[in-house]
C-alpha cells in the first residue's frame, strides 16, 4: 500500500512538473505572440474568446492566461469586455487537458516513448539558447506529462485494489455535492485543475471511481481552478479584481450547468448502449463548459456591467493602471505608466485652457491628483526591473522618463500662469494663444486617437512657430518700450506671457512625441533649447 501511495504521489508531482516546464517553456519560446495574440485578436467578444481557447490550448494553463489578461488589463492594454471574453476562452480552452490524457495518455500508452522526448528536450535546454532551449523545456515538459501519467496508472492500479468507489460518496445529490466540493479541494491543494482532473479520469480508467462520481469531482476541479486568479486579485487593482470575479462568476456557472445536466449526460450515454471510458469525461468537461460560453458570449456586456455594479470604482482614476503586481512583467508596467500619463497629459491640457480664461484671485489652475499621480508613477516605475530593448526599435521606458519630465513642468507652469497679461486684447498675446490652443489640439488628438489625429511634424511645425513668435515678438516689444510707446511694465507682462505660452506648447508637444510616437518611428528631434 506505501509502494501505491508513492507511485501516486510521484506521478501526480510528475505531472505537475510537466506541465510547469511545458507552460514556462511554450510562453519563454512565444514570447510577444502570445501578448501581440492577445492585443489583436480580442476587438470583439468572439474573437477574444477564440483568442482565450487558442492561447489556453498552447501553454496548457488557464491560469496562466488568466493571470496574463488580469495584468493587461491593468495595464489598460484590454478593456473589461474583452478580458471577460478571454477567461471564458481559458475555461474552456484548459478542456484540453481532459483530452490529451484520455485519448494519448490512457490508450496510447506513450510512458516509454515520453522518456526520450524528456531527455532530447533536457538537451536541448543546455545546449542551445534563447527559443530553441526555451522549446527543449516545453519538448522536456510534454514528455513528463506523460510519464507521469504512466506512474499515475500504475498507482491507481494499485489503489484499485483497495479503494472501491463504495468508499466515496454515492451519486445522491447531497453526494455530488460532496464530490463537487472533493474536486475543489484538489484543485486548490495541487494548484492546477489539470492535474485534478488527469487524476480522476486516471482513477476512473483503473475503476477506482465510476462515472457519476468522476463527473462531479471533474465539475469541481472546474471550478476549484478560478482560486488561482482569485489570490492574485487580492490587493490588486479595480480593473484585476473586475476579471478575477468573470472567471470565477463564469466557472460557477457553467459548474452549476454541469451539475445540473450530469445526470441527463450519463442518461444519455446509457440509451446509447455507450460503454463510458476515459474519453467521457473529456466530452462532459467540454460541453458544459462552451454550453456556458454559448449562453454568455452573446450577452457579454450585460454580463460585465454586473461585474462592474459588484466591484466599483474605487481610488483615484488616474493611478488606476499601476497595479503591484505588474512590476514583475516589464513591459507590461511601462505600459501602465505610459496608458497613466496619457491621463495625466489630458487632464494637463484641460487644465492649460482653463488658465487662458482664468480671471485673476480664482486660485489655482493646476487639476486636483495630477501632481500625485505623476509622483506615484515615478515610484512605480522605479520598482519596475530594466528589460532588453531591441536596437533601432523605440525605447518606451526611455519616453515614459522623458515624458514624466515633461509633465512635471507643465504641472508647475499652470501655477505660473500671467493671468492679467493672458486676457490682454494686444494682437501678439492672441496669435500666440492660437498657436498654443493648435498644438494643444493636435497633441489632444493624438493622445485620444483620434481618426484626424494629426501627424507629430505638424504639432512641431505649430510649436516651432509659437517660439519663433516669441523671439520675434520679444525685439519688437522691447524696440516700443524703448520708444516710449509701451510702458516697460506692460512690455513685461506681454513677455512673460509669451514665454509662458511658448513653454507650455514646446511641452505639450514633446508629451505627445514621447507617449504618442509615430509607429515604427522615433519622436522627432525635439527642438534647440532656448531661454524660456
Amino acid at each position: 500500500m506505501t509502494q501505491t501511495y508513492t507511485q501516486l504521489l510521484g506521478g501526480l508531482g510528475l505531472f505537475l512538473l510537466g506541465m510547469l516546464l511545458l507552460t514556462d517553456g511554450l510562453k519563454a519560446a512565444a514570447g510577444e505572440a502570445l501578448k501581440r495574440i492577445l492585443m489583436r485578436f480580442t476587438g470583439r467578444p468572439f474573437s477574444a474568446f477564440v483568442s482565450g481557447v487558442t492561447i489556453t490550448a498552447m501553454v496548457q494553463s488557464s491560469s496562466a492566461t488568466t493571470l496574463a489578461t488580469i495584468g493587461f488589463v491593468s495595464a489598460g492594454l484590454l478593456t473589461f469586455a474583452q478580458a471577460v471574453g478571454i477567461v471564458i476562452g481559458g475555461s474552456v480552452g484548459t478542456t484540453t487537458t481532459g483530452w490529451l490524457v484520455s485519448l494519448l495518455g490512457l490508450k496510447l500508452s506513450i510512458g516509454q516513448l515520453a522518456m526520450p522526448l524528456v531527455g532530447v528536450g533536457a538537451l536541448m535546454r543546455l545546449v542551445l539558447r534563447g527559443r530553441r532551449a526555451s522549446l527543449g523545456l516545453a519538448l522536456a515538459g510534454f514528455g513528463l506529462i506523460f510519464v507521469g501519467i504512466d506512474v499515475l496508472q500504475s498507482g491507481m492500479a494499485g489503489l484499485s485494489e483497495h479503494v472501491r468507489p463504495e468508499s466515496l460518496p454515492a451519486a445522491t445529490f447531497t453526494g455530488r455535492l460532496l464530490l463537487v466540493g472533493i474536486g475543489i479541494v484538489m484543485t486548490v491543494i495541487m494548484q492546477s485543475s489539470s492535474a485534478a482532473i488527469a487524476t480522476t479520469i486516471t482513477a476512473f480508467h483503473a475503476g477506482t471511481i465510476h462515472l457519476e462520481q468522476a463527473l462531479a469531482i471533474v465539475i469541481g476541479a472546474s471550478i476549484g481552478t478560478t482560486v488561482t486568479a482569485a489570490l492574485a486579485a487580492i490587493g490588486a487593482s479595480v480593473p484585476a479584481r473586475r476579471t478575477a470575479l468573470a472567471h470565477i462568476l463564469f466557472n460557477a456557472f457553467a459548474g452549476l450547468l454541469g451539475f445540473l445536466l450530469q445526470p441527463l449526460f450519463v442518461m444519455t450515454l446509457q440509451r446509447l448502449d455507450t460503454t463510458p471510458d476515459a474519453s467521457s469525461l473529456a466530452i462532459f468537461h467540454t460541453a458544459f463548459n462552451l454550453l456556458g460560453a454559448a449562453l454568455v458570449l452573446p450577452a457579454v456586456e450585460r454580463f460585465s456591467r454586473v461585474v462592474v455594479r459588484f466591484v466599483p470604482d474605487r481610488g483615484p482614476a488616474l493611478t488606476r493602471h499601476l497595479d503591484k503586481s505588474l512590476t514583475q512583467l516589464p513591459e507590461v508596467a511601462v505600459e501602465a505608466v505610459r496608458r497613466t500619463l496619457l491621463d495625466c497629459a489630458l487632464e494637463l491640457f484641460t487644465a492649460v485652457r482653463r488658465a487662458l480664461h482664468r480671471k485673476p484671485g480664482t486660485g489655482t489652475a493646476q487639476p486636483a491628483g495630477v501632481a500625485e499621480a505623476l509622483h506615484e508613477a515615478r515610484r512605480f516605475l522605479a520598482d519596475v526591473p530594466p528589460f532588453p530593448e531591441n536596437a533601432g526599435q523605440t525605447h518606451p521606458r526611455l519616453d515614459v522618463v522623458h515624458a514624466l519630465d515633461h509633465l512635471d513642468q507643465l504641472t508647475d507652469q499652470l501655477d505660473l500662469a500671467p493671468v492679467t497679461a493672458l486676457g490682454a486684447a494686444e494682437p501678439r498675446i492672441a496669435r500666440a494663444r492660437e498657436k498654443l490652443l493648435a498644438v494643444i489640439d493636435g497633441a489632444q488628438s493624438r493622445i485620444e486617437e483620434r481618426a484626424d489625429r494629426p501627424g507629430l511634424k505638424s504639432i512641431q511645425h505649430r510649436a516651432e512657430e509659437l517660439a519663433e513668435l516669441r523671439r520675434t515678438g520679444r525685439q519688437s516689444l522691447l524696440e516700443e518700450t524703448a520708444a516710449g510707446r509701451l510702458s516697460p511694465e506692460t512690455a513685461s507682462d506681454y513677455l512673460d506671457a509669451v514665454r509662458w505660452l511658448d513653454t507650455i506648447a514646446y511641452h505639450a508637444w514633446r508629451t505627445a512625441a514621447h507617449l504618442c510616437p509615430e509607429p515604427n518611428g522615433a519622436p522627432p528631434p525635439a527642438v534647440k533649447e532656448v531661454e524660456r
